[in-house]
């Protein structure tokens, strides 16, 4: 509502008054006529009811017209204290649906937030009940024999993407050393030049230093490192261990 509201009633009602009260001053004008124009020797009669008379009438209309603008001035005051009353209830009201909105407001914000809460706290109870769930694995284990080393050398092969199989390494190898890890050859050309052919799969030192697989034992008498390597120096000149043959 427009705070002037109350200002312009005020205003309407004061010249509400302004023209009550000028209604009274042309009655008491009309009166006052009404009484000076008894014949001046009206006082002299020798009855002297018309002068009497004509006084009584004057009184009496001066009164009623003083009544009246009394009476109306008091309404006009009751009607602006019952505005101003109602005006003032209505503000009230507007103040405390406001107040009644802001609490709402509030109360949803904090539920809001605290529903967040619970499902973070709940998200993070969940993330450690499924790290408890989870089982270490074992890692995987290999025999120690020809039948482990070559699978073992399989797995790291296929990590580094190496080709070769299962059955052309166990070919391989059994034609070199007949599976003897230790096995080394004294009498070829490799020899007589000094860098005997070594290992399950004969590879000769700097063979062996240049196509070394990362992650396997240095020793070239170690299974699987003598594996990858030789695998790993077949896969580059012939494409893969399968397809060697004989003495490479």
């Amino acid at each position: 509502m427009p705070k002037n509201i109350l200002n312009r009633a005020y205003s309407r009602a004061l010249t509400k008054q302004h023209k009550i009260a000028v209604a009274g001053v042309a009655a008491l004008g009309t009166a006052a006529i009404a009484l000076s124009a008894v014949p001046g020797h009206a006082d002299t009669v020798t009855t002297g009811a018309p002068a009497t008379t004509a006084q009584v009438a004057a009184h009496t209309t001066l009164k009623n017209v003083k009544g009246t603008v009394t009476d109306q001035l008091a309404t006009e005051t009751v009607k602006l204290d019952t505005f101003a009353a109602q005006k003032k209830a209505a503000d009230e009201a507007a103040a405390k649906q406001r107040a009644e909105a802001a609490a709402k407001k509030a109360a949803l914000d904090a539920a809001v937030k605290k529903a967040a809460q619970d499902r973070a706290a709940k998200a993070a109870a969940s993330r450690s009940a499924q790290r408890i769930a989870m089982q270490p694995v074992a890692a995987k284990t290999y025999a120690n024999n020809l039948d482990g080393w070559i699978r073992q050398a399989l797995d790291i092969m296929k990590q580094h993407n190496i080709p070769g199989s299962y059955s052309g390494l166990h070919r391989n190898i059994m034609r070199e050393s007949s599976g003897n890890p230790m096995a080394i050859n004294n009498w070829d050309i490799n020899a007589i030049n000094g860098i005997p052919s070594k290992g399950l799969l004969q590879v000769i030192q700097p063979t062996f230093n240049t196509f070394h697989v990362p992650g396997t034992s240095s020793n070239i008498y170690d299974p699987v490192a003598n594996i990858t390597a030789a695998a790993n120096y077949a896969a580059h000149r012939y494409g893969s261990i399968d397809n060697v043959n004989s003495a490479y």
